[in-house]
């Protein structure tokens, strides 16, 4: 089982995320936080293995939580998430620690569960 936090502040993304993760790894639990003092409080209840992370959040933005996370949770893999899909976001994604960045304005229900199988191997869908 694959504890995943979504940080999302946008209800109806991070419900179409979580369907998408349940109906492809009907074994992950996945919680979810609006913004990031609502996140560092659900990594502290219990460190997710997976976190996607928006980039756009209310307060503290998700590159410099995934920056925080990654320094005192260095074993939880981070996917970035956002619909600025430039060069400069991705960089700046990878740099802060996360393993992936998926746009949400291109990327498929398909790209997001071959991004969870490649970079969490551990975690496979179902047939």
């Amino acid at each position: 089982m694959t504890n995943t936090l979504i940080v999302e502040d946008n209800v109806s993304f991070r419900e179409i995320l979580k369907n998408i993760l349940i109906g492809r790894f009907p074994s992950m639990t996945i919680r979810e936080a609006a913004d990031g003092l609502e996140a560092l409080m659900e990594i502290e209840t219990k460190t997710p293995e997976l976190i996607f992370m928006d980039i756009r959040l209310p307060g503290e933005n998700g590159i410099q939580l995934t920056r925080k996370i990654q320094a005192s949770h260095p074993a939880t893999i981070i996917v970035v998430i956002s619909n600025c899909d430039t060069i400069e976001y991705r960089n700046a994604a990878l740099e802060a620690g996360a393993k992936a960045f998926v746009s949400k304005s291109s990327s498929t229900p398909v790209d997001i569960i071959d991004t969870v199988s490649r970079i969490f191997p551990t975690c496979q869908p179902a047939s």
